[in-house]
C-alpha cells in the first residue's frame, strides 16, 4: 500500500559517533540518578537516534505542512558501545496502515549488533497538531 508516495521497502541508514554527551551519565542533566553510571551510549539517546533515522528516511516524501511523530517503540539495547565508536542505525519501512508507519530497526557499532526491534511513526499535519497542543494547554 502506498500513501502520498510512501511505500513499504524504504531503507535508510545513518551513523553517529558516540561522544561523552551521548552517554548514560549525560542523561542525568534531565533525570537524576544517572551520574554514576558507565560512560557508554545511553539507551535514551539510542531511542532518539532511531527516531531521527526514521525522520530522515521519510523527509523526502512529506509535504512542507507534514511531520511525523513517534507513537511506539519496541527495541532492545543488547550491547554497550563505548565513547569513540560509531553506531549505525538501519531502518526499513515494513508496514503502512493509514497514516501509521511501522519500521524494522537494526543498530550496530563497529563490533556487533547493539539493538533491534520496531518503531512506529504517525504522519501529522503540523499546524493542526500545534492547534491541538495549544488547546490542551488552555
Amino acid at each position: 500500500m502506498a500513501i502520498k508516495g510512501i511505500e513499504t521497502g524504504i531503507h535508510f541508514q545513518q551513523s553517529i559517533t558516540v561522544n561523552p554527551s551521548l552517554t548514560v551519565p549525560s542523561v542525568s542533566s534531565a533525570f537524576s540518578g544517572f551520574e554514576n553510571m558507565p560512560e557508554v551510549f545511553a539507551t535514551a539517546f539510542l531511542v532518539g537516534f532511531v527516531e531521527w533515522t526514521c525522520i530522515e528516511a521519510l523527509r523526502p516524501y512529506l509535504t512542507s505542512d507534514e511531520r511525523t511523530v513517534g507513537t511506539y517503540i519496541d527495541i532492545s539495547h543488547c550491547a554497550a558501545t563505548p565513547v569513540g565508536m560509531v553506531v549505525i542505525a538501519e531502518v526499513e519501512l515494513i508496514e503502512i496502515i493509514g497514516r501509521k508507519l511501522r519500521f524494522k530497526v537494526l543498530c550496530r557499532d563497529e563490533k556487533e549488533l547493539i539493538s533491534e526491534g520496531f518503531h512506529e511513526r504517525f504522519i501529522i499535519n503540523y499546524e493542526k497538531f500545534l492547534e491541538r497542543v495549544k488547546k490542551k494547554q488552555s
